[in-house]
């Protein structure tokens, strides 16, 4: 604990009101739960299924607030010291390579581990309920331990890479959803095609907690299936981030400032046949060493400038994640077809429509959370003070770059939705499933880039952003877990119907969702949030285009 970065940065965050407001809300939380279902009278269930409900949702719950808060800290330790050129100073310094990654490992995982000391007085009191026994309530734990220091290592392994504080948030929590969701599907499209596919479902935490709370046995086609899951995982995460920690320590020398880059030569400037060789090979425009054109007198010059300037907004880099998608539709739609006797076309169905709701997940923030916010703290939003576009024109501009690049996403699945149009004798699912996402899609979209108006820094706005969306789609599948006890079915219902992730699951005829009465009340739900969402960007905006 002598390590002066751990003093600044732990220290700083405890101390901070914003700290301590999270303590606060996390205790007070954990309490009102327990107080839910503490039994009457001094009397329990012999079964222990009180304790066992409360634990649950004490279990995925803290799961859920690890996924949303572990990320946003070490995400941005290191590229903010290598931009801010404090970490050259550092470097310079008599701590080694080794302590400064010490330090910042537990200045970033001290301050979620103070929460998870916070939150042993809950766990004890499901102890003391009956029912839950001791090694379950260390198994828990050492899932979040260990998740929690994977997500750590992981953040830093990137932010000692990205160039921004914002593209190394996006890729920290798009990484982590990879880990936690992405690789669950393997293992339920191929399960007894594949040998040994059931590994790779071991990196994700959500087998190992759902084993951890008694749910092993949920769907024999599910995700929870298997047993010794959270052994398989602390062996993961514990490999992984050693593997990850080694990594960053090795990169933390004076040859991270010296990044030669090569010159570079316009395609317009070479030679004929170069000329023509590159043309075919990118279809010419989407060639990225090639002069841009004039923007022209009737296009939204704000649109153009975010495709220009976005790296994931250029021509060359949409087509490649556009035939990633195609590429992975193709799959889905060659499983679909050959695997049509074996799963049924509604099964599939939940499956690709999970994979895209995932997918709208992982994009939309990261294309929406810094619209703003990133050019309030770049100082591009002084320049574009002084230009005479009008407030809807730099929204609308704003709207339309992320939008495409969703949309390009997303249709790349469309084939494997039309083949199962195609197969389906009952096609009523598939537009309502199609509607739901399209909503969650434009609800995801609006409420990222509010945010994002709301915000000095991009880092937060982008954090903000997943935390709003996962919170939305994950939070309220708590009530979910506790159906029953200690939420009643009308409760459950009306906490569902916010969620656009439940409504789809609903409109599939997911196993658990069909007896919920979810739609169209959630379209409209849905569409109201994009309303306000959209109120809130366009005042957010004008507000900031005033003089001051």
């Amino acid at each position: 604990m002598n390590n002066p970065i751990i003093q600044r940065e732990l220290i700083g965050q405890l101390r901070s009101v914003k700290g301590l407001g999270v303590q606060i809300v996390l205790v007070a939380l954990l309490t009102v739960l327990v107080l839910l279902r503490w039994p009457a009278e001094g009397r329990v269930a012999t079964t222990g299924e009180q304790a066992m409900n409360v634990l649950r949702l004490f279990g995925y719950g803290m799961m859920i607030a690890m996924m949303l808060m572990v990320p946003a800290f070490p995400a941005t330790t290191l590229v903010r010291e290598k931009r801010g050129g404090t970490l050259a100073l550092l470097l310079n310094s008599s701590l080694g390579r080794w302590a400064i990654l010490l330090g910042k490992l537990l200045g970033s995982v001290g301050f979620v581990g103070t929460l998870l000391i916070l939150s042993l007085p809950a766990a004890a009191a499901c102890y003391g309920m009956g029912g839950v026994g001791m090694g379950q309530l260390l198994a828990i734990y050492a899932i979040l331990i260990f998740m929690v220091l994977q997500y750590a290592t992981l953040g830093l392994l990137i932010s000692s890479y990205a160039s921004s504080a914002d593209a190394a948030m996006r890729m920290t929590y798009g990484a982590v959803l990879v880990l936690a969701v992405v690789t669950l599907g393997p293992d339920q499209l191929f399960r007894g095609v594949l040998p040994g596919i059931g590994l790779i479902r071991s990196i994700s935490p959500i087998p190992a907690m759902m084993e951890a709370l008694g749910h092993a046995a949920a769907g024999a086609k599910g995700i929870g299936s298997a047993e010794g899951e959270p052994v398989r995982f602390v062996i993961i995460a514990l490999i992984s981030s050693i593997g990850f920690a080694v990594w960053t320590g090795r990169r933390l020398d004076y040859r991270m400032f010296d990044q030669a880059r090569p010159q570079g030569q316009i395609t317009d400037e070479r030679s004929r046949l170069v000329r023509i060789f590159r043309r075919i090979m990118y279809l010419w425009f989407f060639d990225p060493q090639r002069r841009s054109g004039m923007i022209g007198p009737l296009t939204n010059p704000v649109m153009i400038k975010e495709f220009r300037t976005r790296k994931f907004g250029r021509s060359h880099w949409t087509m490649r994640l556009f035939a990633l998608c195609l590429i992975v539709s193709f799959g889905l739609t060659l499983i679909t077809v050959s695997g049509t006797v074996r799963w049924g076309v509604a099964e599939l169905g939940r499956i690709v429509a999970a994979m895209q709701f995932a997918l709208i997940i992982l994009l939309t923030p990261s294309l929406a959370g810094g619209m703003i916010a990133s050019e309030r703290e770049s100082g591009g939003w002084t320049i574009l003070r002084t230009t005479p576009l009008s407030t809807r024109r730099i929204v609308t501009g704003k709207l339309t770059s992320a939008l495409v690049s969703l949309l390009m996403m997303l249709v790349a699945t469309a084939p494997c939705y039309w083949v199962m149009i195609k197969i389906a004798t009952e096609t009523e699912w598939l537009w309502k499933s199609g509607v739901s996402l399209a909503l969650a899609a434009a609800m995801a979209l609006l409420l990222s880039a509010a945010i994002s108006s709301l915000f000095r820094s991009t880092a937060a706005a982008t954090a903000t952003a997943y935390a709003a969306l996962i919170g939305l789609c994950a939070g309220t599948m708590l009530f979910w877990v506790g159906c029953g006890a200690p939420f009643t079915h009308d409760t459950v219902e009306a906490a569902l119907k916010l969620n656009p992730l439940a409504a789809t699951l609903h409109a599939v005829g997911a196993k658990g969702f069909v007896n919920y009465q979810l739609l169209p009340i959630n379209w409209w739900i849905t569409g109201g949030i994009c309303a306000v969402s959209l109120v809130v960007l366009t005042v957010q905006t004008w507000r900031l285009t005033r003089p001051t």
